[in-house]
């Protein structure tokens, strides 16, 4: 027997997708359902008709409630191709054309930092031996709880597997021996914001955007939503990478797919 009635899992449903642009259908309703009963047991409220006017009325439960429902799986260099084209071919192609010497990225949906660490990591290889560079990357997430997590930096052994041992003797101090922290020279580069994808984003003139495994979880207008926001955050030549299963084909976003090395990109024109 279901925790939520269909008018209540509609509800639910509707009032989620309002807020965040995410999406639940049938399939995943047991996990919706799951987090709002783990929610009413925490609040002490007892029936799903009190908690939905709770999140109507306190905006800090509904903000716990979204980071609840929200899927914080990720690893370093996690679809490793990907950032072999950031540092052969984009990274290249930017620095090759800028006069300015300011590079900015965002990672968008960054979980608990994994991906913009490992931006990081690229990037001071790549720009490490170009002296007078402003690089900047901006990690933003829904979840606050993710981005503690993230600012925090500190990761064990088996989360830092496919980083190389040369990264890790030189970006990492490690704190016992399972744990390593992201030493002040990867953390100084990166600023954490909290930021929900369906409400407008301040960040402009950007170089690159990573929304990996992201727009999957939304529908396809709120999909379309968030793609143009990107447009209008990026850089007149601005690079977009989006997840290995995400697609933007069919959508009208001004964005053009390009083959790049062994990844997809899509590139603002």
């Amino acid at each position: 027997m279901n925790f939520l009635s269909d008018n209540e899992f509609n509800q639910f449903k509707d009032k989620i997708y309002k807020e965040s642009g995410i999406h639940f259908s049938a399939v995943n309703r047991p996990i919706l359902e799951s987090r709002i009963k783990e929610r009413c047991k925490i609040t002490n409220i007892g029936s799903c008709n009190d908690y939905f006017q709770l999140i109507n009325s306190n905006s800090n439960e509904l903000m716990t409630l979204l980071d609840s429902v929200t899927t914080n799986l990720t690893k370093f260099f996690r679809n490793e191709s990907q950032f072999v084209t950031l540092k052969e071919n984009v990274l290249t192609e930017i620095i090759g054309r800028k006069k300015n010497k300011r590079i900015s990225i965002w990672s968008a949906g960054c979980s608990t930092g994994e991906e913009p660490y490992t931006i990081a990591l690229v990037l001071l290889d790549v720009i490490g031996n170009f002296s007078g560079w402003d690089v900047k990357i901006i990690a933003s997430d829904i979840s606050l709880k993710s981005l503690m997590i993230a600012q925090k930096g500190e990761y064990s052994k088996e989360r830092l597997e496919n980083v190389s041992p040369q990264y890790l003797n030189k970006y990492f101090i490690k704190k016992d021996d399972n744990n390593y922290i992201a030493n002040n020279e990867l953390k100084n580069i990166i600023k954490f914001d909290y930021h929900n994808l369906n409400h407008e984003a301040e960040y402009r003139d950007l170089d690159i955007i990573f929304c990996r495994n992201v727009i999957i979880y939304f529908d396809r207008e709120a999909q379309i939503n968030v793609i143009k926001k990107f447009y209008k955050s990026l850089d007149d030549i601005g690079y977009l990478f989006i997840g290995h299963s995400e697609s933007l084909f069919g959508m009208d976003t001004g964005f053009k797919f390009h083959k790049i090395g062994n990844s997809c990109v899509y590139r603002k024109i």
